[in-house]
């Protein structure tokens, strides 16, 4: 090691805010290699050693994000994340009333919950609904972090960070009692007493009395204000590949789709996005224009015209096949080797001048016609009954290998998959579903284990988590493939390298020389002290972990309250709240970070509307803890 343990605060110092600015700056930088060279220069400078370094890619917390992935995977693949999405924003048309149902939810569950649990699970739900509306997803996921973030401090065990705390605070409790009073005044003894019982740990909802009203605060910034704050960017949504060419669409509705008995409108079918129920063929009987009160049956068949967005989201309710070839879904197992393709037909095709029916696209390509498209013109016969034209696009359900298969052809000019159509796996749904519940009561559970020696193995998130990945695999909800590639290998390595900047300063010393500094000086005023404990843990939660900076903080707080006399509580309280609300960075807490790639944002982007919520939480937080905890 070449370093001058002098420098290094400032080297560490140094780094972190030169990774701030090259993200702000520099906005097609790769955030996990720039926190990797980031890791690399203050490993090499002697500010971390290799092991300490690399410490962050086995951190619990990386890893529950990295087994969480996989379980969401499994979640979409049987169709229960598409469940959620219907049952919680089905009939939500708007940002604001989309932020009004996310908001009680996301901070109910994530009072219970770890928050990165409630994000990861979240975020595909949120970015169906916002593709289906033609939103950008820069509108919804940043509030999305911001209110699992709010939900997880109205209870003792709604962050790892408040975990800590009480932690901290335990072991100080212990020594505490260990001390003697003998020899010490009436007075002193009073005061020795008064000061342990200030110390010691924290109910599951005491926190609560706080966190409450400040969630609730912020909630409402989150729905009236944070809108205008937010980004509008496109980018995520060209990424897509929105397709705006019109299909004609024709489904069955088999004997056993959940939807019989419903209405139209009951059955969400009457306002999808970019499609349109032209008629219903009921044993005949042609049912034009289709209202919101028809009834649905089984063999009804559902004639659509719409984009390629809504079809896909149309084929993924259970029950519903392409009427062009009933016999095309045998098994459900089968569904999960299909896919949605999209075909241009050359003019030396063999299928011009034959109808759809006639084509027989299950015999020849193994393969069926879900809709049909031609430029220019609508098309208003039975799927069955289209004469193909060369020019004509049609959506295929196919094989995996179709494309591979057919890609050079002379039948098609063009052959290409469908983003976002992978099949669902219905009839692992129930069984998905209740992974996913037995996933949320064991991380319950582990939040209320933590810290006891009761069943270890049993109290690790991580654990939990890798667990029913395994058996999402396991069970064939999931295959081994599509868990691999649910892990986002840029948010990971992003969450390990951005745990080990922040170990770098701490390990420097420059986080506590500035704490220390700072807080000698406030002066003596227990209100000033508190107001500058909050901020301190605030702005350090910001470029090192949570849970250092409330390891790191307390102590000096509980410290400086015995020297001047106060009661710990208000500061215990502030500083455990401050440390487990993160707004303003990305790199502040991993439910920002997970949110990052996906909403598109820039370090700005949390300024702008992080600012805001921080400030007003900040100032709900500061009137209510010494009203509730007097000094």
């Amino acid at each position: 090691m070449f370093a001058v343990t002098s420098l290094q605060p400032f080297i560490a110092v140094g780094v972190t805010l030169a990774v701030f600015v090259i993200l702000q700056v520099r906005r097609g930088t790769p955030t996990d290699w720039l926190f990797l060279i980031a890791l690399m220069i203050v490993t090499l400078s002697g500010i971390l050693t290799p092991e300490e370094a690399l410490r962050g890619f086995a951190n619990q917390a990386m890893l529950t994000v990295a087994a969480l992935l996989a379980v969401t995977a499994g979640l979409r693949a049987t169709g229960v994340i598409d469940w959620i999405g219907r049952k919680l924003l089905g009939n939500v048309a708007t940002e604001k009333q989309a932020l009004g149902r996310l908001g009680p939810v996301l901070i109910a569950s994530s009072a219970f919950l770890l928050n990165t649990a409630v994000v990861a699970m979240m975020m595909p739900v949120i970015i169906d609904w916002c593709r289906r509306r033609n939103v950008s997803p820069a509108r919804l996921l940043l509030p999305l972090s911001y209110l699992a973030i709010l939900g997880g401090v109205c209870t003792l065990i709604g962050t790892s960070t408040t975990l800590v705390a009480n932690g901290v605070l335990r072991v100080e409790y212990e020594k505490w009692m260990a001390k003697s009073s003998a020899g010490l005044s009436e007075q002193e003894a009073a005061r020795l007493a008064e000061y342990v019982e200030s110390v010691r740990p924290m109910p599951l909802f005491e926190l609560g009395y706080v966190g409450i009203p400040a969630a609730l605060v912020g909630m409402t910034f989150m729905i009236f204000v944070a809108p205008r704050l937010l980004p509008r960017t496109r980018d995520i949504l060209n990424q897509l590949g929105e397709q705006r060419r019109e299909y004609l669409v024709e489904m069955m509705v088999r004997p056993d789709c959940p939807l019989i008995g419903q209405t139209i409108e009951a059955a969400g079918l009457r306002h999808l996005p970019g499609l349109f129920l032209i008629e219903i063929d009921r044993a005949g009987e042609i049912i034009t224009p289709v209202t919101p009160a028809d009834v649905i049956y089984a063999n009804d068949r559902f004639v659509f015209t719409g984009v390629v967005s809504t079809i896909v989201d149309l084929e993924k309710i259970p029950g519903l096949v392409p009427a062009a070839d009933l016999n095309y879904e045998v098994q459900p197992q089968q569904r999960q080797q299909r896919h949605l393709t999209e075909v241009v037909l050359s003019r030396t095709s063999p299928l011009i001048g034959a109808t759809v029916r006639e084509a027989n696209f299950r015999q020849r390509y193994n393969a069926a016609v879900v809709a049909v498209h031609r430029n220019g013109v609508r098309l208003t016969n039975k799927i069955g009954s289209i004469r193909l034209e060369a020019g004509d696009t049609l959506l295929l359900q196919t094989r995996t290998d179709f494309v591979g298969n057919y890609r050079d052809s002379r039948d098609f000019y063009l052959v290409s998959s469908v983003e976002g159509a992978a099949p669902r796996r219905h009839d692992k749904m129930r069984l998905a579903a209740g992974l996913g519940v037995l996933l949320i009561a064991w991380l319950i559970i582990t939040s209320l284990l933590k810290g006891t020696t009761v069943a270890v193995g049993f109290s690790s998130p991580a654990i939990a988590a890798i667990t029913i990945a395994m058996l999402m695999v396991g069970t064939r909800c999931l295959t081994i493939s599509d868990a691999r590639n649910a892990l986002d290998l840029q948010t990971l390595l992003t969450i390990a390298g951005a745990l080990g900047l922040g170990l770098a300063l701490q390990n420097s010393g420059a986080a506590e020389s500035i704490a220390r500094f700072l807080v000698n000086q406030v002066g003596p005023h227990p209100y000033v002290l508190l107001i500058a404990m909050y901020l301190l843990a605030l702005v350090f939660t910001e470029t090192i972990t949570n849970n250092a900076v409330a390891a790191m903080l307390l102590p000096i707080a509980m410290a400086v309250a015995w020297e001047a006399g106060y009661n710990p509580r208000p500061f215990i309280m502030a500083i455990t709240l401050a440390a487990s609300l993160s707004f303003l960075t990305p790199v502040g807490y991993q439910a920002n970070l997970m949110v990052m790639g996906p909403g598109g944002y820039k370090p700005i982007d949390y300024i702008k509307c992080g600012g805001p919520l921080a400030a007003i939480v900040a100032v709900t937080a500061l009137i209510l803890i010494p009203l509730i905890w007097p000094f």
